[in-house]
């Protein structure tokens, strides 16, 4: 069964919900994401990526990068492995704390003006039709994916680390967990 590798990107230059709301890599993050291509291409060829797919976010895309080059192939962008979408109305400040209390519930307890557990489904959706796929995307989409594979309805199932790499199989139809990739030993924000 194809593969398939939710890539949480590097340690980007700016924490999410400061004044960058687009920050790049740091030079960790850079490491980091030189580290995620060398441990994808290990892979065995029946299990390694021949995709790569990307949030739209310059750190995920810096991230991914080396790992589409190394293959030589094109990173598609999908905004639907993006970063979670905050209430318009919020301001950039507000962001994290936001963030933080959405931590504490459930997908459907989100305060918003979207329907986050319907956000959470498409993010599913979108990885179950690929092949062996490398994804780069964020913590919350990646919790967002794993707790749906769980039937959990806490929005947060794990603490993905930066280029922390989870494993999924499709069989073109429903997906599975593999393996969550390493967790972090200290708060996203």
């Amino acid at each position: 069964m194809p593969r398939l590798y939710l890539i949480r990107h590097g340690k980007p230059s700016a924490t999410w919900g400061g004044h960058d709301d687009d920050p790049g890599l740091d030079e960790t993050g850079q490491a980091q994401a030189d580290a995620a291509r060398d441990w994808l291409l290990s892979r065995p060829e029946r299990e390694r990526p021949t995709q790569v797919v990307s949030s739209p976010l310059r750190r995920c895309q810096e991230t991914a990068a080396p790992t589409a080059q190394a293959l030589g192939v094109s990173l598609e962008i999908d905004p639907r492995v993006g970063e979670i979408p905050t209430p318009g109305a919020l301001s950039a400040e507000a962001r994290p704390g936001w963030l933080q209390k959405a931590f504490q519930g459930t997908w459907a307890g989100i305060e918003g003006d979207l329907d986050y557990d319907a956000w959470r489904a498409d993010i599913v959706a979108s990885l179950v039709a690929r092949g062996n796929t490398a994804v780069f995307s964020h913590y919350v989409a990646i919790n967002g994916a794993v707790s749906k594979l769980l039937g959990n309805d806490r929005v947060l199932a794990f603490r993905p680390d930066h280029t922390s790499i989870t494993i999924l199989e499709t069989d073109g139809e429903t997906l599975t967990l593999i393996a969550k990739g390493g967790e972090a030993s200290t708060s996203v924000l």
